[in-house]
């Protein structure tokens, strides 16, 4: 029935019915994007209200952590330049919930298998994204557990946090860490990676050599493979058994995933495909646990906004600058001043640039790299005003656009 009403009332008098609905202009649907368009392609079939509430329904606001982190407002730092966004992107290794028992033992704790510091420049010029690796040892503050409980404050690792206190606990150790304010966070699990990648059609990694991982349950061949959900999630969690089975390995491949996904996204088979976007949008909206204020379409589309309009090389990865743990080779500590000189150039939202360089190149190499982006014998470069301008600085990563075949 209501198909055939959409026919006979045409697609014009539907797409109104659905605006007035939504209490949107006209020019506020041509502006709020892929939204509209998989609303309008649900109303096509006679359900664009209801799919729409069911997209927005499917986003599990963290409360808790927004309750927690109002207690404590006074010790947070303060954000410094208006428009400018800092969202933390936790990935947990739960086992509880759809499928992710299959991973292993469900023992009621969940600790953050990735965590990423998302950073969006003001006027969204680019997009930086800074892997924080989960054996960093950091202080972690008294947090509030699951039993109601709070725990002490620790040297730990980084993981821990979240282990304890959940997102609320991760994020106040970050910004202790960083002395960046985080305005944003998500949280997603296994099952939700999975769901992401395939509601993409799959993602294409460049792989150097076959895999054959018994344990992650990953066979593939070299060169050009696109990844299903169950692949993907494999290829960026495996350690031990791809590459040199380090954890600076692990997340190199994950941003260079991160990277494929992205131009994935961006290209018009995706965005600008209906039938492709629903999926998408259900995908990321069922998989996420955000902050209230992201936890419905409209958060997520005013985040997003402009980001489609961000170059490939211009969407930056990195991993914070660390060492090996003085106590501990097999834990990381932060390397300084280089990791102080990375937060503060985010903070500021101030420009940096990321190079890739060579499996086992020591710290002290990305340092002279660093040195020498600022130009013959440290000399500062002139604006077209005259202006003396430091360059920015270079920072061991990659960008989106680079093709890890070539």
């Amino acid at each position: 029935m209501a198909g055939m009403f959409v026919r006979r009332e045409g697609w014009s008098g539907h797409v109104e019915r659905l605006r007035r609905a939504l209490w949107w202009g006209r020019r506020r649907w041509v502006r709020y994007g892929g939204i509209a368009v998989a609303v309008l392609v649900a109303g096509a079939v006679g359900g664009g209200w209801v799919l729409y509430m069911k997209l927005d329904g499917n986003i599990t606001p963290d409360e808790a952590a927004a309750r927690e982190l109002a207690r404590y407002e006074k010790e947070r730092p303060t954000s410094l330049v208006k428009d400018a966004q800092n969202i933390l992107v936790i990935g947990s290794d739960s086992r509880s919930g759809d499928g992710n028992a299959r991973y292993g033992r469900d023992s009621g704790t969940e600790r953050s298998d990735t965590t990423i510091l998302l950073h969006l420049s003001k006027g969204r010029h680019t997009a930086t994204a800074m892997s924080l690796p989960r054996d960093l040892m950091v202080d972690v503050p008294s947090c509030l557990r699951p039993d109601g409980t709070r725990s002490e404050p620790t040297f730990a690792m980084f993981n821990y946090a979240f282990q304890m206190g959940g997102s609320a606990c991760t994020i106040r150790t970050v910004e202790k860490l960083t002395d960046i304010r985080i305005d944003h966070h998500m949280v997603i699990d296994f099952h939700g990676f999975k769901e992401m990648v395939d509601a993409v059609d799959g993602v294409r990694v460049c792989l150097k050599k076959p895999i054959d991982d018994k344990a992650a349950k990953l066979k593939l061949p070299a060169g050009r493979v696109t990844l299903n959900g169950e692949q993907a999630l494999g290829y960026v969690r495996a350690r031990k058994s791809l590459g040199n089975g380090s954890d600076t390995d692990r997340m190199e491949r994950q941003q260079r995933f991160l990277g494929a996904l992205v131009n994935k996204v961006q290209s018009n088979d995706v965005l600008l495909n209906p039938v492709k976007l629903y999926p998408v949008l259900d995908a990321a909206t069922s998989s996420l646990t955000t902050d209230p204020d992201l936890a419905s379409l409209r958060g997520l589309y005013e985040l997003v906004r402009g980001l489609r309009d961000i170059p490939a090389e211009r969407v930056q990865f990195l991993t914070v600058p660390r060492e090996s743990y003085v106590y501990n080779a097999n834990r990381d500590q932060l390397e300084e001043p280089e990791a102080r000189k990375l937060f503060e150039r985010l903070r500021r939202d101030t420009p940096l640039t990321v190079a890739r360089e060579a499996p086992g190149e020591s710290a002290a190499k990305s340092r002279n790299s660093t040195t020498k982006s600022e130009g013959n014998n440290g000399e500062k470069r002139s604006d077209r005003s005259g202006t003396s301008v430091s360059p920015a600085p270079t920072f061991s990563g990659n960008t989106a656009a680079e093709d890890a075949c070539a």
